[in-house]
C-alpha cells in the first residue's frame, strides 16, 4: 500500500513540474494599467482630473422649489405660482502656456405655474456657456455692466441691472492687486421704441433691427474688503420706415445713441459677523434703459416726438442691501430700491417713479441647503393725476439645495 501511495504522490507532482514548464513557455498577457482619478486641489473644491488629461472637471448643480404669492390686481388675476427648476454645471480647466483655458456650462429646466407662467410650461435654458481662454471670453455669461461678486441674495427682483446672463464677446486685461479692465460687445438690451407722436398708439413699438451691439466697459477691483467697479454701455436706437399720420408722406428718424453707466461695489462686515456685507448699485440711463432692469413691456428707450426724431428717455435707479448672519446657520438680508423715469417733452402721463423694499430669513441646516422665506413690497407713483397709485405685497418661499 505505501508502495502504491508513494508512486500516485510522485506522479501527481510530476505532472504539475511539466505542466509548470509549459506554461512558462506561453506568452504572459498583462493588465491593463488602471487610470485612477486623481483630485485636482488647483481650483478648488470639487475638481478632479479627467483621466489620461491635465484637465480638471468638476460637475455641479442646483436643485429650487419656490412658491410665490403676489397680490392681485383683478378677480381674474392668478394669485399663487409653483416653480421647479433643475440646474446643471459643468466646469473644466486647463492651465497653458496662454492662461487658464476654461469651459462653462450652465443648463436650466424650468416648470412653472400660476404667477410665474400661466401657460404652466416647462422651459428649457442654456443659461450660461462660454469658453475663457486668458483674457478672452466668448459666449453666453454675466454682462461686464454688472458686479457679478455682490451679495444680493434677494428672491424677488429689484429695480436694477441684476447680474443678468447676455451673449457678449469680451476681453479682460488683468494689472495684478485685484484691479482689472474689461471691452465687451454685447447683445442689445432693447427697452423699444414709441411712436406715440405719429399714430397717437402708445402700445406701438416700432424698433428696428439690430445694426450693431451695445459696447461695454468696465473697471473692477476686487480684494479682501470688498469689490468696486464702475461700468458703461452705449446703445443703438433705430425706427422702422414711418407714415405721417398728418401728410402721409413716408419718412426715416435718423439713428440715435443711448448710454448708461453704473457703480456696483459691496463692502465685507466682519466686526459684526462672518460673512456680513453692504452693497449698493447705482445707475444713470439715457435712451437705454434696459440696463436699468426695464424690459419693452414696462417702459420704452425712446419716443419719435413731434418733429418726427427719435426723443431718449431718462431714468435712474440706486438699489442696496445687508446681508447679517445671526449665527452660522441663520442668515437675514434686508433690501431696497428706487427707480425714476422720465419722458422727454410732450409725452404726459407717464412718468413714474417707484420703490421696492423687502426682507428675507435663510436657515441652512447643513452646507449647501437652504430653506428662506422673503417678503416684498412695491409701489410704482405714475405722473399722471387719474392714474392711482398701484402697490402691491408679494411673499416667497424657497426650498433650495446647491452641489
Amino acid at each position: 500500500m505505501k508502495l502504491v501511495k508513494s508512486l500516485l504522490l510522485g506522479s501527481v507532482a510530476g505532472l504539475a513540474a511539466v505542466a509548470g514548464a509549459q506554461a512558462a513557455d506561453l506568452p504572459a498577457k498583462k493588465a491593463a494599467a488602471v487610470e485612477y482619478v486623481r483630485v485636482c486641489s488647483t481650483y478648488g473644491a470639487g475638481f478632479f482630473y479627467i483621466p489620461g488629461t491635465e484637465t480638471c472637471l468638476r460637475v455641479g448643480g442646483r436643485v429650487r422649489a419656490e412658491y410665490r404669492y403676489l397680490e392681485p390686481n383683478d378677480r381674474e388675476d392668478d394669485s399663487i405660482g409653483f416653480r421647479a427648476r433643475g440646474r446643471l454645471n459643468i466646469d473644466t480647466r486647463t492651465a497653458t502656456a496662454y492662461g487658464l483655458l476654461r469651459t462653462y456650462i450652465r443648463f436650466e429646466m424650468t416648470h412653472d405655474t400660476g404667477i410665474y407662467n400661466p401657460a404652466d410650461s416647462t422651459v428649457p435654458n442654456v443659461d450660461q456657456a462660454f469658453v475663457q481662454f486668458g483674457g478672452l471670453t466668448a459666449g453666453r455669461a454675466v454682462s461686464f455692466f454688472d458686479n457679478g461678486d455682490l451679495p444680493t441674495e434677494h428672491f424677488g427682483t429689484l429695480r436694477f441691472s441684476d447680474a443678468p446672463n447676455v451673449n457678449l464677446f469680451a476681453y479682460t486685461f488683468s494689472f495684478g492687486n485685484g484691479f482689472s479692465a474689461s471691452l465687451s460687445l454685447e447683445e442689445g438690451r432693447f427697452a423699444g421704441i414709441d411712436d406715440t407722436f405719429v399714430d397717437f398708439d402708445p402700445d406701438t413699438d416700432v424698433t428696428a433691427g439690430q445694426r450693431t451691439p451695445d459696447v461695454v466697459g468696465q473697471l473692477n477691483y476686487s480684494g479682501t474688503w470688498g469689490s468696486a467697479m464702475l461700468a458703461g454701455a452705449v446703445h443703438q436706437l433705430r425706427s422702422i420706415a414711418l407714415t405721417d399720420a398728418v401728410t402721409g408722406l413716408g419718412f426715416v428718424p435718423d439713428t440715435e445713441y443711448g448710454f448708461a453707466v453704473t457703480f456696483q461695489g459691496h463692502v465685507n462686515l466682519p466686526m459684526l459677523a462672518a460673512g456680513d456685507a453692504l452693497w449698493i448699485a447705482a445707475t444713470y440711463a439715457d435712451g437705454a434703459l434696459g440696463y436699468l432692469g426695464f424690459d419693452g413691456s414696462e417702459v420704452d428707450d425712446a419716443v419719435i416726438d413731434a418733429d418726427g426724431d427719435i426723443d431718449t428717455t431718462q431714468g435712474w435707479s440706486v438699489a442696496g442691501g445687508l446681508r447679517h448672519y445671526w449665527t452660522p446657520e441663520i442668515r437675514q438680508s434686508v433690501f431696497g430700491s428706487y427707480a425714476s423715469v422720465e419722458y422727454g417733452a410732450g409725452v404726459t402721463g407717464a412718468d413714474f417713479n417707484e420703490w421696492r423694499v423687502g426682507s428675507n430669513v435663510i436657515w441652512s441646516p447643513v452646507s449647501g441647503l437652504d430653506i428662506g422665506v422673503e417678503v416684498l413690497y412695491a409701489n410704482v407713483d405714475v405722473d399722471a393725476p387719474a392714474v392711482d397709485n398701484d402697490d402691491r405685497w408679494e411673499g416667497r418661499l424657497r426650498v433650495q439645495r446647491d452641489f
